[in-house]
Order: structure tokens, then sequence, then C-alpha cells
């Protein structure tokens, strides 16, 4: 019988109001949906392709165009063959899925970067990179699923620890290789047991304390300082109190914020991180400082000159990014001695500084999560949790008096 492949927006949203793409089959009356790890807005898709509505969408549409090629050439090469085949027969060819505990995972790790980056996810294309090259150190070799095992794993933590990580740095690398051994597990290239990772429990890697936040007059310090001397700096300022006066906009989202995200003197605009809606109100200095920019009357409809042209790859996003936060935060650095802070500030600094000021000035936890976007309380009270000491010495004061 007859094969028929389509692309198809799944019906259910997930949590961040998008919905799944996949690669539809239908065969001897047997239906079956592939995954493609691309997701988009039910307006972002028609006629089995992105809008130009969708981010980057000349590219995922590439990306689109290669899927179903990938998967027309297969059933040809089944049918040239004179070989019936089966639906989950079909999605292992297309995978390339072969059952094997002697696959590699290096190749896996190339095969895992490789998607990432036709899907224009370069932060964490570029997070199983330095994973992957963390391993090659500590092996040395080839190796292959069936050798990550328990004693594997601590010995690699002890590599790590031995080369200046510390329980974040390992941990970080720890789940990365995990979620690459999950990966290979879904998608049947390994058996699911052994499962060294039940044993190994990265959980117990708490990182330290490593958050930096200014307190309420190091914040007034910074907001007053004077760069009148130093107009190279200006700009900087201007991103750093900005994020600040948006509830703590990270960089990136500061990056790709757009002036069509501005609307009736409020921002509406999607977490990159988290994914989470963000609709907040304009107040008066975050406006001076979009008069500012808005004066530039720059070419692209972003609102900072972070990223210079519109239609950008996601390489070129990815290393447009490095290079302007890696100037922003060395003037930062600068900006902190001018102001008499001795904290070394970052780009980090802003969203921790927001929530902390917000705290000691009293704002509820619960309000203060909302305006984070977080999607529970929890968070919010874990991320604060390092920020308390002076609010307990505070307390501690009420002793003076007695």
């Amino acid at each position: 019988m007859t094969t028929t492949v389509k692309l198809v927006l799944d019906a259910r949203a997930l949590s961040n109001g998008k919905h799944r793409i996949y690669l539809r089959l239908i065969k001897d009356r047997k239906r079956k949906n592939i995954s493609l790890g691309l997701q988009a807005y039910k307006e972002h898709f028609e006629n089995e392709s992105f809008t130009k509505q969708h981010p980057n969408y000349q590219i995922e549409n590439e990306v689109l165009l290669k899927f179903k090629s990938k998967a027309l050439k297969i059933i040809r090469e089944f049918q040239v063959s004179q070989s019936d085949f089966t639906l989950d027969e079909f999605e292992e060819v297309f995978r390339g899925n072969k059952r094997n505990q002697n696959l590699m995972v290096l190749d896996f790790f190339d095969e895992l970067i490789d998607e990432l980056k036709r899907a224009g996810k370069m932060g964490s294309a570029k997070a199983y990179h330095d994973t992957k090259n963390s391993l090659i150190k500590y092996t040395n070799k080839k190796f292959q699923f069936k050798d990550i095992t328990p004693t594997f794993l601590e010995k690699y933590e002890v590599f790590l620890r031995e080369t200046g990580s510390k329980n974040g740095g390992v941990a970080f690398r720890m789940r990365q290789l995990r979620a690459a051994f999950n990966k290979a597990r879904k998608r049947n290239l390994v058996p699911k047991e052994p499962y060294p990772f039940e044993s190994y429990k990265i959980s117990k890697l708490k990182p330290e304390s490593n958050k930096i936040a200014l307190t309420l007059e190091e914040f007034k310090k910074f907001k007053n300082v004077d760069l009148s001397e130093h107009p190279n700096l200006l700009e900087t300022y201007h991103f750093f109190m900005f994020s600040v006066y948006t509830r703590g906009m990270n960089f990136k989202d500061l990056m790709l914020l757009k002036w069509s995200d501005i609307r009736n003197n409020r921002i509406y605009y999607t977490r990159s991180k988290t994914k989470g809606r963000i609709n907040m109100e304009v107040i008066p200095p975050a406006q001076e400082i979009l008069d500012i920019y808005k004066a530039q009357n720059r070419a692209t409809n972003y609102v900072f000159p972070i990223l210079l042209e519109e239609n950008l790859t996601p390489t070129q996003i990815a290393n447009r990014k490095h290079k302007v936060l890696s100037r922003y935060n060395q003037n930062l650095k600068e900006i902190a001695k001018l102001a008499g802070i001795e904290k070394r500030l970052s780009s980090y600094v802003v969203r921790h500084s927001w929530a902390t000021i917000h705290k000691m000035m009293g704002t509820s936890v619960e309000k203060i999560s909302e305006m984070m976007g977080h999607s529970d309380v929890s968070i919010t009270i874990a991320y604060l949790k390092e920020f308390s000491d002076e609010d307990l010495d505070e307390e501690n004061r009420k002793f003076i008096d007695l």
C-alpha cells in the first residue's frame, strides 16, 4: 500500500504554548508520529512549513525539507529493494537507530550536536560540545555506552575535580552526560539496563553559593555613578539599568527584544530560558532609556544595538552574543570600580540584585516569584535563600533595644 508522509503540528499545546512538530507516516491504515525536536506556535505553522512570523523560519523550513526528503528517500529505498517494512522499522532507519551496546559515546555526542545546531539551539549544542571535549581529555580514547558504569562516573568526577571543577561544574558535566545517555536509551540505541545513574546520584553535588547581588546601597552607588568622563561605558550602564527596571531581564532577552514587543506602554516577551511569557509596564526610567535608543533610528527592529542585522543565522547570533556579552561584563567591572563597589559584577548580578533588593524592601516572595516568571514559588524561595543573611542580621539586631 501507499505510504504517505506529512509534516504536522501536534494538536496538544505544551506548557510554553507551543506545539511539537511531527513527521507523520500512514501505512496499511496505521499511523505513526515521529518527533523532530521542533516546536512552533499554532499560528506560526501552515501547510507543512513555518510562516514568516516564526523566528528563523527560513532556516527551520530548510530543516523540515531535509527531514521530509530523508523520509521519502528511505521509503523509496525500501520500494526499490522490494522490502516491506513496518512503521517501527522505518523509524529505526530514519533515526539511524540500531540497538547496539557498542555504540560509541563521542559519535553520539556529534550526532546530538549536529541536531541541535540544525534546530538553532546553539547554547545546548555548545554545552554538549564542551562536555564531549571534557570526556576526550578524561578518557583519551573512544569508548562505548556500555563502558559508562558507576565506577566510570566516580573516576570522571575525580578527574573533573583535579582539573579545577567544583560541585556546580561537576554536576553540569554529569547532567550533560546523563542527558545524552537518556536520549540514547529513548531512541533504543542502548539497552534500558544497566543504568549507571541509578546508583551514581548527581543530586549529591550541591553547588557552592557563588551568586552575587547588590545591596540597596550598592545599587544606589551604581545608579548614581558619574560616567561623564567615560562615555564608552554608557551603553553598558544603560543595559544594566534597563534590565533592573524590567524585573531583571537577562542579557539574551535584552538582546532579542524588539520594538514590536513594546505596545501601549507595556513590554510583552517570552523568556528565552524558561519560555514563560512576561507582560510588564514600562516604568518611566526604563522609558528614558528606550527613548535614547529609539532616537538612534537604526535599520533593525531590535531595541538595543547588539544584533546589528535582521535574519542572522543561529551561529551568527551566538557569536555576536558572546562578543558583546564579554565586553559588557568587562565594562561592568570598570563601572563597579568607579562607583566604589567591591563586588565582581557580571550580567548575572542584575537578576539576583533585582530579586534581593525587592525582598529587602519588603516585597512578598509570592509577588517576586510572579514578577520573575517563576513557575513555582519554591523556585523563588530557593533563589533568594542565599541572600537572606542581611535579613537575619536585621532581625537579630532587635535584641539590642530589649
